[in-house]
């Protein structure tokens, strides 16, 4: 891969939503029993085939659940109704299925790079498994029922998450976003809907489900995600010949250098800092052939997952200078 594009397409998620025919959808289930025995469905219908663990999220401390939250596993919702969900994850975290979220069943697979098809693939494979044991709303007009309508049909979310930087920088992801909208796309923030665009990653998604295919979704948004990174090499080859290049220059050998010699640094800043020491490696001005692992620095330094990496629970301030001597090291050690 060209280095100036590296970095740009860094995952896949595949999300299929799915209910039980018979069963009220989870906003109006009738009690607590009732929400425990589509778990047991579920759960018992999988865990046949494969190794999955099951989180009773009433019985996850909010420290993990916070955890799973942050590392896309399983989505805000599911931790506000605690009491009637659940979530199943396979041993690599690369599947996780969520139980009585908005549907019964919200299923869904992430793998790095763009690897829509294959993606879809695994999580096929494990739907199909489920819709042996259990039967699925459906209907043969309207596809797979969804308890809101804009999931109709296929009940399939195919998104990847993209680095853009240089399309950020030059003022150009508002036209991009309006253009995608016009083709039935959808652009968020790295927590999906509502939230911002931390670090220049965008996630790009399709908003019809009804009256497509499975096929025709996965092919639009690779399409676009490889048409979303030729524009951002061009930007970034602008950043380079262009007015502004000492500044850009200027503001990433900066970012690598308060990174890699710091004494405390809170988790906004490193994913500030680690998205321009990125922008940096790909436009050549700092050393680091694999970009990829400064967004697993990032992720390990989240205040979901630090105190993991650290052994022990820490204070905020604990955090912040732990965080420092974490990135200072591991920062530099891609620089060798």
């Amino acid at each position: 891969m060209e280095r100036i594009s590296q970095g740009t397409l860094v995952s896949t998620r595949i999300r299929l939503a799915r209910n039980i025919e018979g069963m009220p959808f989870p906003g109006h289930l009738k009690d607590e029993k009732q929400a425990k025995e589509i778990i047991r469905l579920v759960s018992s219908g999988l865990n046949r085939f494969d190794d999955f663990k099951l989180y009773y999220m009433d019985s996850v401390s909010e420290w993990d659940a916070n955890s799973l939250m942050g590392n896309h596993l399983i989505s805000p919702v599911l931790i506000t109704k605690r009491r009637t969900s659940a979530a199943l994850i396979n041993e690599d975290s690369s599947i996780s299925i969520m139980i009585n979220e908005e549907d019964h069943l919200r299923e869904q697979c992430i793998i790095k790079g763009l690897q829509l098809k294959r993606a879809y693939d695994k999580l096929s494979e494990i739907d199909s498994k489920i819709g042996r044991k259990i039967k699925f709303a459906y209907d043969e007009q309207l596809g797979y029922l969804t308890a809101c309508p804009t999931n109709l049909g296929t009940g399939l979310r195919a998104s990847v998450m993209l680095f853009l930087p240089a399309l950020t920088i030059n003022g150009l992801m508002r036209e991009v976003i309006r253009l995608l909208s016009k083709q039935g796309l959808t652009v968020r923030g790295v927590y999906g809907e509502g939230s911002e665009a931390e670090g220049y990653m965008y996630q790009v998604s399709n908003e019809v489900t009804l009256g497509v295919t499975e096929e025709e979704i996965i092919s639009q948004v690779d399409e676009t995600a490889r048409k979303l990174t030729e524009l951002e090499c061009t930007e970034r080859r602008n950043l380079i010949n262009g007015t502004n290049s000492i500044a850009v220059k200027d503001k990433c050998m900066r970012a690598y250098g308060i990174a890699t010699n710091c004494a405390q640094l809170s988790s906004g800043e490193l994913v500030s800092l680690a998205a321009d020491i990125k922008l940096g490696a790909c436009l050549g001005y700092v050393n680091i052939n694999d970009v990829f692992m400064l967004d697993d620095i990032v992720t390990k330094m989240q205040p979901y997952n630090i105190n993991r990496a650290a052994g022990r629970n820490l204070s905020a301030a604990e955090r912040d200078t732990y965080r420092a001597e974490f990135a200072c090291t591991h920062i530099r050690k891609l620089a060798q």
